[in-house]
């Protein structure tokens, strides 16, 4: 029998040295990515050509909801989600761990072209629901709820002294894509919608530019690429070529807008000319905000939108490590 071993022991080593490697031997299977259907989310249908060290299978969803439902489902190994989505985790006490930024911004509010307002009208707004709340008609106000632009709008609202659980009646329209046929149609007075669907409402002519809704806690602060512990604990090195990718399609952008406009019109089908509008309202950023998380959570406590006091937890759940190794800087000097 030992005569066997070496001819065996010769053709295994073989296979393995040209790199036919059997099942058992074989590569680990791509870490599955989820991203939203925005502008600025849409770039990270580009991390695969980024990967170094790993394989990204790279896959598109309706809305961050849809992501944050996956990966808690196990569907997916890492996900880009927005700050409110990790918090809105945290307070349901769901295995979620933020390991880069990505994009911020992409938020709008649009008025009807019924309300006439100017651009950062707030006097002439707040008259206007006044007049509406007379009438027993509140005004119609439309976001997807749960996405980042939902809570841009009730923080800006807010800040301005605009009630968005009493004072407007509140439209919840879930896909962004149907913000606009929502407007057309007059079912609504304002919507906050996300890039690149603002600038398609704007420039169909639906509706009109109030303002950007930044003026509150969480700033334009807007995506997060985040994992479980389970996926870190199986398969770091996956999670750290994920923000290695992440790191350096944050300099392209930046570098080259012209690869961003071609993904929005490849993934959404619309215009060039949309997607280049969308992205002027868009900051790739692969920092994490940690101090701006914080008041995040706080605002998202003070509007009802989560149960408890979850800044602990913000703090425990952000993992700089992974930024640390991909862009050899402190966690001082990625947000911390």
């Amino acid at each position: 029998m030992r005569r066997h071993l070496g001819p065996l022991l010769a053709a295994a080593l073989w296979s393995f040295s040209s790199g036919s490697l059997s099942p058992a031997s074989a590569q680990e299977a791509p870490v599955k990515v989820g991203y939203a259907k925005c502008a600025h989310c849409l770039p990270v249908a580009l991390l695969p050509g980024f990967a170094k060290g790993a394989t990204i299978d790279a896959t598109g969803f309706n809305s961050g909801n849809d992501v944050l439902t996956a990966l808690i489902a196990k569907s997916l190994d890492v996900a880009q989600v927005t700050y409110l989505h990790y918090v809105t985790a945290l307070d349901k006490g769901f295995d979620i761990v933020a390991v880069a930024g990505e994009v911020n911004g992409g938020s709008e509010c649009l008025s009807s072209k019924a309300l006439n307002l100017k651009a950062d009208d707030w006097a002439g707004f707040k008259a206007a629901i006044e007049k509406a709340k007379a009438a027993g008609t509140p005004l119609k106000v439309a976001a997807s709820r749960g996405n980042a632009q939902d809570i841009h709008m009730r923080g800006a609202f807010l800040k301005q002294g605009i009630n968005p659980n009493k004072d407007v009646q509140f439209v919840n329209i879930p896909n962004p894509s149907d913000h606009l046929a929502a407007m057309q149609r007059g079912e609504i007075d304002m919507v906050c919608s996300v890039e690149p669907f603002a600038s398609q409402i704007r420039m169909a002519g639906a509706a009109a530019h109030f303002v950007l809704p930044y003026d509150q806690a969480a700033g334009n602060l807007t995506n997060l690429i985040v994992t479980r512990s389970d996926v870190i604990a199986r398969n770091r090195a996956a999670v750290q070529a994920v923000v290695d990718a992440d790191v350096a399609l944050v300099d392209k952008l930046k570098a080259d807008k012209g690869v961003w406009v071609d993904v929005i019109n490849q993934k959404t089908g619309l215009s060039k000319e949309v997607a280049a509008a969308a992205i002027t309202n868009a900051e790739p950023d692969y920092r994490m905000h940690r101090a701006k998380t914080l008041a995040i959570a706080a605002m998202m406590r003070d509007l009802k939108y989560i149960s408890r006091d979850v800044s602990a937890d913000v703090e425990k759940h952000m993992d700089f490590s992974f930024l640390e190794t991909a862009t050899k800087k402190t966690r001082d000097g990625l947000g911390y």
